[in-house]
């Protein structure tokens, strides 16, 4: 497995492709779709509101509207990436498609639980932001950065980089979010001329982190949300979504871009090895990417979408997406590296920051 995880690589290029990608164009539309009436797609996905927007924005007018009945297996990754894993034993599985993020396609693939995708069945995946197609097994769909959000009300002299939270006069005043330890590892390990495989340096750095500041730590972002909004912490460290997610709900939050660059995030979604339903697996890929969709799922949850041709205002995707000098500097996990340590650095966190 080991060896498998070592050759799961990310395009090189991709940062300079993102760079100055526009909105554009129609839909494409998949043949065959009247020949999947009256079948059965199960779909794995996340609930609460991401469940919510994904059915009005996919699953409903672009899928369901053609005769397809959706079942719906909702809950979080680790609990529906053990299930998966464990249908690997049986000769048929109970998954046509998995909503996950990139890192945990990469793991899954490494168990042989996800197929490659034959995307020449996926029309939509041709306007796929080229930087974003670096792995053959993962539907890209959504992207964004893990930023510094804060206060603007309380904090008029905000971090601008990562490096500058490490500093005692936030003490007491930031907060984190157990969802995203190993994004905060990578963040330590990326400050002072680092890079997102620093991470044995990285967990030094957090220690230090904590001695200095004493963060807040939240169980998930929801709750890291409503302590920006209450009042708890000034500054939060998350994705640049989440952030605007809680500013249009009417928090007094803005965003700032880390001058080390924002480390990215991907969801998307990947085919199950086992899937009963193939056919109509693609047939959803494909509504996920539809442009249409993908602009009112932006809108929606502030995520930038991965269809270039999204039909996105020049006033939303001024919000939601990044600059070509951002785009440019975002900073892709190595997943691979990820996956071999993941574990371990779970159980440090645990152990060292979150208690």
């Amino acid at each position: 497995m080991t060896k498998l995880i070592d050759q799961l690589t990310g395009a090189p290029s991709r940062r300079a492709i993102l760079a100055g990608l526009g909105a554009g164009a129609a839909a494409v539309s998949l043949p065959g779709l009247a020949r999947a009436q009256d079948k059965t797609l199960v779909v794995s996905n996340w609930g609460g509101d991401w469940n919510e927007r994904t059915i009005k924005f996919v699953e409903a007018p672009l899928v369901e509207s053609q005769g397809i009945k959706i079942v719906r297996d909702l809950g979080m990754e680790p609990e529906r990436k053990a299930k998966l894993i464990a249908e690997k034993r049986l000769r048929r599985g109970t998954i046509d498609v998995i909503h996950i993020n990139e890192g945990d396609s990469v793991e899954l693939y490494a168990q042989e639980v996800i197929d490659n995708i034959d995307f020449s069945k996926v029309p939509n995946y041709a306007d796929v932001v080229p930087a974003l197609k670096s792995k053959p097994f993962f539907v890209p769909w959504l992207y964004s950065g893990v930023t510094i959000i804060y206060n603007k009300d309380k904090v008029p002299n905000p971090p601008k980089s990562y490096a500058e939270l490490w500093d005692k006069k936030w003490a007491g005043k930031i907060g984190l979010t157990n969802q995203l330890y190993f994004n905060y590892i990578m963040m330590a390990g990326l400050i002072k001329g680092g890079n997102v495989t620093n991470t044995e340096e990285g967990k030094a750095r957090l220690i230090e982190l904590k001695e200095l500041t004493q963060p807040r730590i939240y169980a998930a972002h929801q709750q890291l949300g409503a302590g920006l909004v209450n009042g708890e912490v000034d500054i939060a460290v998350n994705y640049k979504a989440r952030g605007l997610q809680w500013a249009n709900d009417g928090a007094p939050l803005a965003i700032g871009y880390p001058s080390e660059g924002a480390i990215a995030v991907m969801f998307g979604a990947a085919l199950p090895k086992k899937a009963p339903s193939p056919d109509l697996s693609l047939i959803y890929f494909n509504a996920m990417l539809d442009p249409k969709a993908m602009a009112g799922l932006a809108g929606a949850s502030f995520y930038a979408p991965a269809n270039s041709k999204a039909e996105l205002s020049p006033e939303l995707k001024a919000k939601v997406d990044f600059t070509a000098a951002e785009a440019a500097a975002l900073k892709f996990p190595d997943y691979a590296h990820v996956a071999k340590n993941t574990a371990e650095w779970l159980e440090w966190w645990n152990k060292n920051i979150a208690r």
